[in-house]
């Protein structure tokens, strides 16, 4: 076996210090002819899933606990308002809390397939809260790229469509592009699985609101989607249908990925 000699003593050097410094230790090389070993593949770089936070609104309990949930909370922008609603419900009788828990985990199934770590806000319907202004911190406490928070509307039964709202005027640079593009992303994917726009508020299916807490309150991007109008009697019977909730999940699960700019 041949060895290399690479290091080479300098003659002003060695007379300036009586000698040659200690070589290097001789790196063997290869014989003649013969192959090269492979390329060591380098090792691979772990890499952590996306946090979202899933925010489905009301709770199953609220309606029965009226002193927890009309318990003042900060709104955000210097105010104060109720912790929680009970939300609304169709002319039949099903309520949007039951609407908002059935899309956000069919949501939560389908982005924790496409690799996306999925944090829900509650994790039934049989609770009470937990308040907004928790709501809002939550995106924050959770390290989360993105926060969502499903909701059905309860307006005039002429009314239709779905709308986003995010908080304007912005209170920190999440609330700036980045909620904005979230929205914008949630429209879209609404909008190509077959929804239309609300036609008694918002304009182009956005709603910039200063009003909500979980929003104003929120430091990591945050947009709510009312996705429908439940005293409408052709949005009833959508949002009543399994079929049509796992319609909604979808959409807005698909525009959740687009976001994060993962494949769904």
């Amino acid at each position: 076996m041949r060895t290399s000699r690479l290091w080479i003593c300098g003659v002003a050097l060695a007379a300036v210090l009586g000698g040659c410094a200690t070589p290097p230790p001789q790196v063997p090389l290869p014989a003649a002819g013969s192959a090269p070993s492979p390329a060591r593949a380098p090792s691979p770089v772990s890499v952590a899933p996306p946090v979202v936070v899933l925010d489905p609104g009301h709770n199953g309990r609220n309606s029965r606990n009226l002193a927890a949930i009309n318990r003042q909370v900060p709104d955000g922008r210097g105010g104060t308002k109720a912790c929680n609603t009970t939300g609304t419900q169709t002319d039949a009788g099903y309520p949007e809390h039951a609407f908002n828990f059935d899309v956000a985990s069919r949501m939560a199934q389908q982005l924790t397939a496409a690799g996306v770590r999925v944090v829900m806000t509650r994790t039934d319907d049989d609770g009470v809260g937990p308040c907004v202004d928790e709501r809002g911190r939550a995106g924050d406490s959770a390290g989360a790229a993105a926060i969502v928070s499903i909701h059905a509307d309860g307006a005039p039964s002429r009314g239709a469509g779905f709308h986003v709202a995010y908080s304007d005027p912005p209170l920190n640079p999440a609330q700036e592009a980045p909620a904005h593009e979230l929205s914008v992303a949630l429209r879209d994917a609404m909008r190509s699985a077959g929804f239309v726009d609300s036609n008694y508020i918002g304009r182009d299916g956005l709603s910039p609101r200063s009003d909500l807490a979980g929003l104003n309150l929120a430091t990591r991007p945050t947009a709510l989607v009312e996705c429908a109008n439940m005293r409408n009697p052709a949005e009833a019977a959508l949002v009543s249908s399994p079929e049509g909730r796992a319609r909604y999940a979808s959409a807005l699960a698909q525009g959740v990925l687009a976001y994060l700019h993962r494949p769904g």
